[in-house]
Protein backbone atom coordinates (compact mmCIF):
# COMPACT_ATOMS: atom_id res chain seq x y z
CA UNK A 1 0.00 0.00 0.00
CA UNK A 2 1.46 3.68 -0.70
CA UNK A 3 1.30 6.32 1.62
CA UNK A 4 -1.76 8.95 0.96
CA UNK A 5 0.02 11.80 -0.84
CA UNK A 6 -0.93 15.64 0.52
CA UNK A 7 -3.41 15.68 -2.01
CA UNK A 8 -5.67 12.90 -1.72
CA UNK A 9 -5.46 13.50 2.26
CA UNK A 10 -6.87 17.21 1.76
CA UNK A 11 -9.46 15.63 -0.65
CA UNK A 12 -10.11 12.92 2.13
CA UNK A 13 -10.73 15.27 4.70
CA UNK A 14 -12.92 17.75 2.36
CA UNK A 15 -15.75 14.52 2.56
CA UNK A 16 -16.07 14.97 5.98
CA UNK A 17 -19.54 13.90 6.89
CA UNK A 18 -19.62 17.00 9.16
CA UNK A 19 -19.26 19.14 6.01
CA UNK A 20 -21.85 17.67 4.17
CA UNK A 21 -24.72 20.26 3.70
CA UNK A 22 -28.52 19.24 2.81
CA UNK A 23 -29.92 20.60 -0.24
CA UNK A 24 -32.81 22.49 1.93
CA UNK A 25 -29.39 23.99 3.71
CA UNK A 26 -28.02 24.85 0.81
CA UNK A 27 -31.23 26.85 0.08
CA UNK A 28 -31.06 28.63 3.25
CA UNK A 29 -27.59 29.63 3.28
CA UNK A 30 -27.91 31.13 -0.29
CA UNK A 31 -30.70 32.62 0.65
CA UNK A 32 -29.93 34.14 3.80
CA UNK A 33 -26.56 35.36 1.91
CA UNK A 34 -28.37 37.21 -0.71
CA UNK A 35 -30.73 38.78 1.80
CA UNK A 36 -28.37 40.08 4.11
CA UNK A 37 -26.62 41.81 1.71
CA UNK A 38 -29.53 43.40 -0.10
CA UNK A 39 -30.20 44.32 3.01
CA UNK A 40 -26.88 45.64 3.82
CA UNK A 41 -26.80 47.97 0.77
CA UNK A 42 -30.32 49.05 0.24
CA UNK A 43 -31.33 47.10 -2.21
CA UNK A 44 -33.90 44.83 -0.64
CA UNK A 45 -37.46 46.89 -1.75
CA UNK A 46 -40.65 45.12 -0.45
CA UNK A 47 -39.49 41.96 1.61
CA UNK A 48 -42.30 39.59 0.54
CA UNK A 49 -41.06 40.20 -3.10
CA UNK A 50 -37.97 39.97 -2.66
CA UNK A 51 -38.02 36.76 -0.71
CA UNK A 52 -40.42 35.23 -3.58
CA UNK A 53 -37.85 36.15 -6.08
CA UNK A 54 -34.85 35.03 -4.45
CA UNK A 55 -36.22 31.56 -3.46
CA UNK A 56 -37.59 30.79 -6.22
CA UNK A 57 -34.06 32.13 -8.52
CA UNK A 58 -32.11 29.51 -6.07
CA UNK A 59 -34.90 27.08 -6.41
CA UNK A 60 -34.42 27.18 -9.97
CA UNK A 61 -30.63 26.83 -10.49
CA UNK A 62 -30.78 24.39 -7.99
CA UNK A 63 -33.17 22.40 -9.69
CA UNK A 64 -30.90 22.63 -12.65
CA UNK A 65 -28.22 21.07 -10.70
CA UNK A 66 -26.15 23.95 -8.94
CA UNK A 67 -25.27 23.51 -4.91
CA UNK A 68 -22.13 25.95 -4.42
CA UNK A 69 -23.94 28.53 -2.32
CA UNK A 70 -22.12 31.71 -2.96
CA UNK A 71 -22.88 31.12 -6.73
CA UNK A 72 -26.22 30.86 -5.99
CA UNK A 73 -26.48 34.00 -4.01
CA UNK A 74 -24.31 36.25 -6.05
CA UNK A 75 -26.59 34.85 -9.82
CA UNK A 76 -29.69 35.67 -6.96
CA UNK A 77 -28.52 39.06 -6.17
CA UNK A 78 -27.48 39.63 -10.19
CA UNK A 79 -31.16 38.53 -11.49
CA UNK A 80 -33.13 40.51 -8.43
CA UNK A 81 -31.48 43.61 -9.62
CA UNK A 82 -31.80 43.66 -13.20
CA UNK A 83 -35.72 42.25 -12.18
CA UNK A 84 -35.87 45.66 -10.18
CA UNK A 85 -33.99 47.73 -12.76
CA UNK A 86 -36.90 46.76 -15.51
CA UNK A 87 -39.39 47.63 -13.36
CA UNK A 88 -37.98 51.24 -12.56
CA UNK A 89 -37.55 51.40 -16.57
CA UNK A 90 -41.15 50.51 -17.07
CA UNK A 91 -42.56 53.15 -14.37
CA UNK A 92 -40.41 55.82 -15.83
CA UNK A 93 -41.45 55.07 -19.45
Amino acid sequence: MRPAGVAEQIIASLRSPCMIETLQQVLENSFRIAWDYLEATGELGDPDEAARFLLDSIAVMMGRGERRKLLLSNLAIDAYRRSRAKRSLALVS
